[in-house]
């Protein structure tokens, strides 16, 4: 009885290590050269009328990859595009500031950007990620939202906030077309 005893120990450890596994952090940080060119864009809000404590009322359901049923809608250039958010605190505290209008701009050829007057809270998050098409994330360093319409390298100090989920082809297509500054509505959907 103490071998099996000893074997599950061992074996809860050993997935338990495994799962605690990450990618490389050390692989490729975001481009030093349009880090010094980054400029500062101030983002306005134009609705500060949330409920009184911002977040949904029911938990959200969190899928497989890390996303939930909650999702907001952007809205520019008289199209709208739903985003399926992500379940961490970054997240949630980007929602419980909905409703937002924030103007972005080009970012060195992979993403559109909007930095906030106040950063989100960057509690529980990962040390960086990779960006790919679709995805809508936050650069803590920079208190930054951002927008890409190309795949990137991996960021530290990026949390994915949510990943565009109606007509991906479509909204990559037209951020990346977008050549001046732009406004965007964001809210939150029933």
């Amino acid at each position: 009885m103490r071998k099996v005893l000893t074997l599950l120990l061992a074996l809860v450890m050993a997935f338990t290590l495994s799962a605690c596994g990450g990618k490389d952090e050390s692989s490729s940080n975001r481009n030093d050269n349009a880090t010094n060119n980054r400029t500062t864009i101030q983002a306005g809000t134009t609705d500060e009328t949330n409920d009184p404590v911002g977040q949904p009322s029911a938990s959200p359901t969190v899928d497989h990859d890390g996303s939930t049923d909650v999702r907001i809608k952007l809205i520019f250039d008289n199209e709208e595009y739903i985003v399926k958010m992500y379940d961490n605190p970054t997240s949630q505290d980007f929602l419980s500031r909905l409703p937002l209008t924030l103007t972005f701009k080009e970012y060195s050829g992979f993403e559109k950007l909007s930095i906030l007057d106040k950063g989100l809270t960057a509690e529980d998050a990962p040390s960086g990620s990779d960006p790919e098409v679709g995805d809508i994330g936050y650069y803590a360093p920079w208190k930054d939202v951002n927008m890409y319409y190309t795949d990137w390298n991996y960021s530290s100090g990026l949390i994915k906030l949510g990943r565009i989920e109606s007509g991906p082809e479509e909204f990559t297509k037209k951020i990346k077309s977008m050549n001046d500054d732009f406004t965007v509505n964001i809210q939150k959907m029933n």
